[in-house]
């Protein structure tokens, strides 16, 4: 149908209506070059954090001490930045955890539970001070003003109205924690608080800035985690790891994931390193490096309670190797370089009295780490440990006694690293 005359004016006065702005009327603003004039984001790097997993048995606390309760926990960042985030945990926890106050302070020690009052900053989680975690999350806090260094201690005190009835802990802290009632979140001192050598409730330290510029994951068992060293001494071998990065101004912040007796393939003390992938490390920002030193419990406990048959040995090793392939493919994914660790000798040790097959199948699962092509480097501990007489066995120097864990051998162990795998 043709355009009538006078439906044609008005659209041509529609038309130019819109290209000429009426006067009087406000002409458009250009949008602001934000993009172009923000300072770039700095980004958020894991300076601290640790395995959680269900507080049981020994580990638990009594439901009364952490009712209505402070708890205070001292940690150590592993890397600085100019402001930190503070992340808690209700992984294992099948009920909301309800946290009603959180601060974060300088301790005056890392051993006591006095902190310096000037230091104390509130805690907030969406600009509030109280905040109800879901059943199985992690929730991590807004910003906090406060410029940290590497390897320096923080003091993170929770109150909390009721216990939870699943607690979420690390049990190897290797770091005392003090529990008193009543809220004292903001003060200098807790007077004479209970105390235990775990974790509770934290899970991780984040810094923003151009200090840290990645982190170093370490998945591990109880050689990793610490065993056998003394509360609030710090010498893990992943500490003198460390204070190694910090002496040679290598910003890069160490994340400890090792938990004591814990497995590659089935749970135990602790969920199995596979099923725990997706929160103690990807989860992390700024993860690039995954060290894997997982197999040892493996090994031991197939014949713990009794020998097995050749076919056993011979299946678990291949069950190991397919879970080191999925550990490596699944970091890859993630651009994360993956690192494995050679197992440590272990013969001689009373709780899993291995045997000749025990030590083939270490062997065997060694070698297949060391095996270009599979992991993208290699720390050879087996090679650094053992004692050149009596390869099946740790150096005597290192030993703690129970032929299992190289307690007087871990600072050497964090010196042994190659710092070139990180570059």
């Amino acid at each position: 149908m043709p355009i009538r005359p006078y439906a044609a004016a008005l659209c041509a006065l529609a038309c130019l209506s819109l290209a000429v702005p009426i006067e009087g009327m406000a002409k458009p603003k250009p949008r602001p070059a934000a993009a172009a004039t923000a300072a770039p984001a700095k980004p958020w790097v894991a300076a601290w954090a640790t395995s959680t997993m269900i507080a049981e048995g020994n580990n638990a606390l009594p439901s009364e001490d952490l009712t209505d309760a402070t708890l205070r926990q001292i940690i150590r960042v592993t890397s600085g930045g100019d402001r930190i985030r503070i992340r808690l945990s209700n992984a294992f926890g099948t009920q909301p955890l309800q946290i009603a106050a959180v601060s974060v302070a300088r301790p005056r020690t890392n051993a006591g539970a006095a902190v310096d009052p000037a230091t104390v900053h509130a805690v907030t989680f969406d600009g509030q001070t109280a905040v109800t975690i879901p059943a199985g999350a992690d929730y991590v806090s807004d910003p906090v003003d406060m410029p940290v260094k590497g390897l320096d201690d923080l003091a993170i005190s929770i109150y909390q109205p009721e216990a939870p009835s699943v607690l979420t802990s690390h049990p190897g802290s290797r770091a005392t924690s003090y529990f008193v009632h009543g809220n004292h979140v903001p003060d200098a001192d807790l007077g004479s608080p209970k105390t235990a050598d775990r974790w509770y409730e934290i899970a991780a330290v984040e810094v923003e800035g151009t200090q840290t510029q990645g982190a170093i994951a370490i998945v591990g068992d109880s050689i990793t985690d610490g065993y056998g060293v003394k509360p609030n001494t710090n010498l893990r071998w992943p500490d003198a790891l460390m204070a190694r990065l910090q002496a040679a101004n290598m910003p890069l912040s160490v994340l400890n994931f090792g938990i004591g007796g814990n497995r590659l393939l089935l749970d135990g003390l602790g969920p199995n390193a596979m099923a725990r992938l997706n929160r103690d490390v990807f989860s992390q920002p700024g993860v690039k490096y995954l060290v894997v030193f997982e197999g040892v419990n493996d090994l031991g406990t197939l014949t713990r309670d009794a020998p097995q048959p050749p076919e056993a040995h011979a299946a678990l090793v291949t069950r190991m190797e397919q879970s080191y392939r999925q550990l490596i493919d699944r970091a890859h994914a993630h651009g994360i370089k993956v690192i494995g660790a050679t197992i440590t000798p272990y013969m001689g040790n009373t709780y899993y009295h291995p045997d000749a097959s025990n030590e083939a199948d270490r062997q065997a699962i060694n070698a297949w780490i060391r095996t270009p092509g599979r992991f993208d480097a290699v720390i050879d501990f087996d090679a650094f440990t053992r004692d050149p007489a009596k390869p099946d066995q740790l150096l005597p120097a290192y030993d703690s006694g129970d032929h299992l864990h190289p307690v007087a051998g871990y600072p050497a162990m964090g010196n042994f690293v190659d710092l070139k795998l990180f570059k």
